[in-house]
C-alpha cells in the first residue's frame, strides 16, 4: 500500500521553495533535488563574532598565566638578591669581627626589605659562613594570592681572615 499510488493520478510531487536562497526543492519517490552547497569563501553569517567570544573565554587565563610569569620572574630575582647578599655578608664577616657590620653590608648589598630579612653569622676555626633568610612577598595580584609567601635562604662561607687574639 505504501508505495501504489491511484490510477487515475501521476504520483505526488511537492514543489517547496526556501525564503533565503530562492531554490525549489522538488521531492519525488525517486529522487530528491537539493540547494547546492555554499561555496567556500567567507565566514557565514552564523560564524561572524566566533573569534571573539572564543577570545573573551580565553584572555582571563592568559592574564592569569601572564601574572604568574610574572610573580615568578620576581620571586627569582628576589632570589639572586639573596645570594649576593650573602656573599657579600660572607666577605665582610670573613674580615670584620661585628655582626652589625655584617647585618649593615647584607642591607646595602641588595634592594632587600629590612623586615623581611634575617642574617645569620656561624664561626668556625677555618670558616665564617653568613646565612641570609628572606621572605619573599608575592605582590602581583591574583598570582601572588595563588602562591603566598616564598621563603628563601641562601648561605655563603669565607676563609676566617679577622686577626685572632
Amino acid at each position: 500500500m505504501g508505495n501504489q499510488h491511484r490510477q487515475d493520478r501521476p504520483p505526488a510531487r511537492c514543489r517547496l521553495q526556501l525564503p533565503d536562497q530562492g531554490h525549489l526543492l522538488r521531492a519525488s519517490p525517486a529522487r530528491r533535488t537539493l540547494p547546492p552547497a555554499q561555496p567556500p569563501g567567507p565566514i557565514a553569517a552564523q560564524e561572524h563574532g566566533q573569534a571573539t567570544v572564543e577570545l573573551a573565554l580565553l584572555l582571563p587565563f592568559l592574564v592569569l598565566l601572564l601574572m604568574c610569569i610574572v610573580q615568578t620572574a620576581l620571586v627569582a630575582r628576589d632570589a639572586v638578591l639573596v645570594s649576593h647578599a650573602a656573599r657579600v655578608g660572607a666577605r665582610i664577616a670573613a674580615v670584620e669581627p661585628s655582626m652589625d657590620a655584617v647585618r649593615t653590608a647584607v642591607e646595602h648589598a641588595a634592594a632587600l626589605d629590612p623586615d623581611r630579612l634575617e642574617v645569620e653569622r656561624h664561626v668556625t676555626a677555618e670558616l665564617v659562613r653568613v646565612t641570609v633568610r628572606y621572605r619573599s612577598a608575592t605582590e602581583v595580584p591574583l598570582a601572588g594570592a595563588l602562591v603566598g609567601d616564598v621563603h628563601l635562604t641562601e648561605s655563603a662561607a669565607m676563609p676566617d681572615e679577622r686577626p685572632h687574639r
